[in-house]
C-alpha cells in the first residue's frame, strides 16, 4: 500500500511539472510575441507597449519597497513622451543630465549589492531610487532604437535577444556545472561558471546578430554584448535584493509561471542606460 501511494504521488509531482511547464512556456511565448510584434510594426507600437509594461513595473516596484505613489505614473508618462518627442532639441539641456543621475544611481545600487546587507530605501530614496531607476531606465529603453534619428527595430530586438541569450545559458551552465556562488545571499542558484556561460554565449549571440543583420560592426555588437551581459546581471541581482529584502519570491502575478512585468525586465531595465550612453558616444564619436 506504501508503494502504491509513493507511486501515486510520484505520479502527481509529476503531472504537476509538466503543467507548469507548460504554462511557463505558453505565458514566456506570448510575452515574447507581443515584445518582438510591438518592436517590429513602428515606433509608436514599440512605446506603447512599453507604456503598459512600465506602468505594471511601477506598480510592482511600489509594493516590493512599500511605497504607494500615483505621481509616480505621471512623472513616467510624462518623461516617455516629452523625451521620445524632444529627443534631439532637449539632448544636452534634459536627456543627458538625467542620463547622468540615472546612471549615477544604478551604480550606488550595484555598491549597496555587494557592500552592504540591506540596501536602505528611506522615504525619501524610494521616490528617487522610482525615478532615476526604474522609470528612467524604461524611458531611456524606448530611446535606444532611435538613437540616431531614425527607428531601429534591430537593435533593440538584438539587446532583448542577447539578454534572453545570457539568462538562458547563465541557467543552463549554472545548473549542470555551477560549484562557486556568485552572490549566495542574494540569489543563492546563481554561480560564476553560469555568469560566465552566459556571458560567452551573449557574446556568441552578439556575433551572430552583427552577421545577419547587417546593422552595426562585429565589434560594436560584441560591446553591446558585454554590457547587456554584465549589466543585465547586476540588474537582475539588485532586483533579487529587493525581492528578498520584501520576503516575497516574484514581484507579481501577471505573467504565470514567470512573476510580474519587471521580473521579466529587470536585466534589460537596468542595462538600458548604459546601452544608450555607449550608442550616444558610437554617434557622436564616429
Amino acid at each position: 500500500m506504501e508503494i502504491v501511494q509513493k507511486i501515486y504521488i510520484c505520479c502527481c509531482w509529476k503531472i504537476y511539472n509538466m503543467k507548469e511547464l507548460l504554462t511557463r512556456s505558453l505565458s514566456g511565448l506570448l510575452y515574447v510575441s507581443i515584445l518582438l510584434l510591438s518592436i517590429c510594426i513602428n515606433r509608436y507600437t514599440f512605446i506603447g507597449i512599453f507604456l503598459v509594461f512600465g506602468v505594471i513595473a511601477i506598480y510592482e516596484f511600489q509594493k516590493l519597497i512599500y511605497l504607494r505613489n500615483k505621481r509616480l505614473y505621471v512623472i513616467f508618462i510624462t518623461l516617455l513622451a516629452v523625451l521620445n518627442i524632444f529627443q534631439d532639441k532637449l539632448y544636452f539641456y534634459l536627456i543627458l543630465p538625467v542620463l547622468t543621475l540615472t546612471i549615477i544611481t544604478e551604480l550606488f545600487l550595484v555598491k549597496d549589492l555587494v557592500t552592504i546587507r540591506i540596501i536602505p530605501m528611506f522615504e525619501k530614496r524610494k521616490y528617487h531610487t522610482s525615478i532615476f531607476y526604474l522609470i528612467t531606465s524604461i524611458v531611456f529603453l524606448t530611446l535606444v532604437p532611435y538613437y540616431t534619428g531614425e527607428y531601429q527595430p534591430f537593435i533593440i530586438a538584438g539587446a532583448f535577444l542577447i539578454t534572453w541569450v545570457n539568462d538562458t545559458f547563465a541557467y543552463l551552465v549554472g545548473k549542470n556545472f555551477g560549484k562557486h556562488k556568485l552572490l549566495e545571499r542574494i540569489s543563492p542558484k546563481k554561480t560564476i561558471e553560469g555568469f560566465i556561460g552566459g556571458f560567452v554565449f551573449s557574446l556568441l549571440a552578439g556575433y551572430l546578430i552583427a552577421i545577419f543583420t547587417n546593422t552595426l560592426s562585429i565589434g560594436i555588437w560584441l560591446i553591446i554584448s558585454i554590457i547587456m551581459s554584465i549589466f543585465g546581471t547586476l540588474g537582475d541581482l539588485i532586483q533579487s535584493k529587493f525581492k528578498r529584502q520584501a520576503g516575497v519570491k516574484d514581484s507579481g502575478t501577471i505573467m504565470p509561471g514567470h512573476g510580474g512585468i519587471y521580473d521579466r525586465l529587470d536585466s534589460v531595465i537596468f542595462a538600458s542606460p548604459f546601452l544608450y550612453a555607449f550608442l550616444q558616444i558610437l554617434k557622436h564619436v564616429s
